[in-house]
């Protein structure tokens, strides 16, 4: 991306702006909310390749024009067609094992590296202009409907057979299209890649970030070669088209270690394939890395450190519940204690944690593999999922009788997972006397670092806000947690930020994502409340007593402190 400094070095030194014009411009760019280069480009004070290739001599960098330039194939296919489009850069020669790079941004060195790491070639970094570029990237497409004519139509696939479509796994168009599909999530840092079969095309989407995005649409013709090629990667039934079929396999490289569990299910347009990527190479984090407020951070420590009882996180699929859990075991993970576990699936590996995987069609639920882990003499039990009377039962006895039980469950948040264990028919008194913490949690996207920008909410906002909440509750919320100076300041005046949107956070304004929290510490108060089987309204009021950060509040913090958007909140939280 062009920066400001260079643009104004250019305009002045091409004379075709002085200082005041420039300034002019400026403040109508900052008007527009726009970028000084999109102004120049849209007022059309100079052509593009001109402006490229000033900054081309400004930079000192050399400059290429792509535009009637034919690129060898297999040059051209060492950067990765999604790569390509979105961080606008190409390959276009190969001389003397270096390889030479067009790009629009010579400063976005991330992705430059990561070319760089995947052909082993040393690059040549030429700066091209956006035209330019453009031209050069429909020779992707040229490339790979040429290819896409030789893998066969899905009607001729099956009714060839098994054989078929082994050889159409193999073949090189496909593996390269899966290949870029499995690279290209890894270095987007997607969670999950869903490919959807639709009635003329082939849909591919990632989630990033907890949302689903559209990243490419594939010919129809495609669509039983990536198919096969995946099963065969997962170990799976090619010829199966009408069970849903589960598996997984592992990508190694040097930069990366990621596995995929591989789910497929029939459709009427054929099979959907979801991918969930796991990074086994990331590392676990800390409790602190993990977004806890001071209090919630000291209460969690405090029930770690005690010997039995449980320690329970709810909220609803994807909001991070494994990731909380794996973190507490990696605090309590000492060559003290055995710890054992059974999880559906077991999705990071932890060392001298005895991990095992639930199989319901050999009878290994999450209630016989509790009962056989309780007769492996633990000290720490974790229990993927609390689903049933029967796992319920199990867990609290074990927390009963001297050990330390931690588990998930499905619901919205801290205070109603107590009434729902009441409401699986487990004793009132046991829930009491067993249940040390309840976390519920939500992930909410943070805002991008490089485009951050702070604002004031307007008269709408705050109405909107006024609508979900107690505005006075948590202005007082926010007083006594120090983020404002006093509970009588106007919500008007308070700082928020969001992200304005740029190439790093592909336009979203948001990269990466953060955990919200509500921690119920169960007290004595509240102890008597569940023995008296008080309702979920009187639980919170008591928590709420004993000053319960509720979800909704944490986010409000968080977003106060430039972490996340309050839009961002509103949508994680609304019921």
């Amino acid at each position: 991306m062009l920066t400001n400094d260079i643009i104004k070095n250019i305009l002045i030194s091409q004379k075709l702006l002085d200082k005041k014009g420039i300034e002019e411009l400026e403040s109508e760019a900052k008007l527009q909310e726009k970028s000084l280069l999109e102004k120049v480009v849209a007022k059309k004070i100079i052509s593009d390749d001109n402006l490229y290739e000033a900054a081309a001599q400004f930079l000192k960098l050399p400059y290429i024009n792509l535009k009637g330039k034919i690129v060898r194939k297999d040059i051209l296919f060492l950067v990765p067609e999604p790569i390509a489009q979105t961080h606008n850069v190409i390959a276009f020669e190969l001389e003397n094992n270096k390889l030479k790079i067009a790009t629009l941004d010579p400063n976005d060195l991330q992705t430059l590296e990561f070319i760089r790491k995947k052909t082993g070639f040393q690059l040549e970094i030429f700066l091209t202009s956006p035209n330019s570029i453009k031209e050069a990237q429909k020779q992707y497409h040229k490339g790979l409907k040429a290819e896409f004519q030789d893998i066969t139509s899905p009607a001729e696939i099956e009714t060839e057979g098994g054989k078929d479509l082994k050889e159409l796994a193999t073949d090189l168009p496909v593996v390269r299209i899966v290949d870029t599909l499995l690279e290209y999530a890894i270095f987007e840092g997607a969670s999950d890649i869903h490919i959807e079969p639709m009635e003329k095309e082939l849909l591919v989407r990632y989630r990033i970030d907890g949302i689903l995005r559209d990243v490419m649409t594939l010919p129809k013709s495609a669509q039983a070669g990536v198919t096969a090629r995946i099963k065969i990667l997962a170990n799976l039934k090619l010829d199966e088209h009408r069970q849903p079929q589960d598996g997984r396999f592992k990508i190694s490289t040097d930069q990366y270690r990621v596995a995929f569990r591989v789910s497929i299910i029939p459709v009427f347009d054929g099979e959907k394939i979801v991918l969930r990527l796991l990074n086994e190479s990331s590392q676990i984090l800390t409790l602190e890395q993990l977004g806890f407020q001071k209090r919630s951070f000291e209460m969690i420590k405090a029930n770690v450190e005690k010997p039995h009882g449980m320690i329970l996180v709810t909220g609803p699929t994807g909001s991070g519940k494994t990731t909380t859990l794996y973190t507490i075991l990696n605090i309590l993970n000492t060559p003290k204690v055995n710890i054992a576990t059974v999880e559906d699936p077991v999705e990071y590996r932890m060392p001298r944690v005895n991990q095992s995987q639930i199989n319901p069609k050999v009878g290994f639920t999450f209630a016989s593999g509790l009962r056989s882990l309780l007769r492996q003499d633990p000290d720490i039990i974790m229990v993927g999922e609390i689903r049933d009377v029967e796992t319920a039962e199990i867990a609290i006895h074990a927390a009963m009788t001297g050990h330390l039980v931690l588990s998930t469950l499905h619901t919205n948040d801290a205070v109603s997972t107590l009434p729902r264990l009441q409401d699986m028919g487990i004793a009132s008194f046991l829930i009491a006397t067993t249940t040390n913490v309840i976390v519920a949690q939500r992930l909410l996207r943070k805002i991008c670092s490089n485009c951050i920008y702070s604002y004031n909410l307007t008269k709408e906002n705050i109405k909107e806000l006024e609508h979900r909440y107690n505005i006075d509750s948590l202005l007082e919320t926010l007083a006594r947690e120090n983020i404002i100076e006093s509970k009588n300041m106007p919500l008007s005046d308070l700082l928020f930020y969001r992200g304005k949107g740029c190439k790093i956070c592909n336009n979203s304004g948001y990269k990466g994502r953060v955990g919200i929290y509500e921690t119920l510490d169960i007290t004595p108060d509240i102890q008597k409340l569940i023995m008296q089987k008080a309702s979920a309204s009187e639980l919170f009021q008591a928590a709420k007593a004993q000053k319960m950060l509720t979800l909704f509040e944490d986010g409000i913090i968080k977003a106060k402190n430039g972490i996340t958007t309050i839009e961002e909140i509103i949508r994680v939280t609304k019921e």
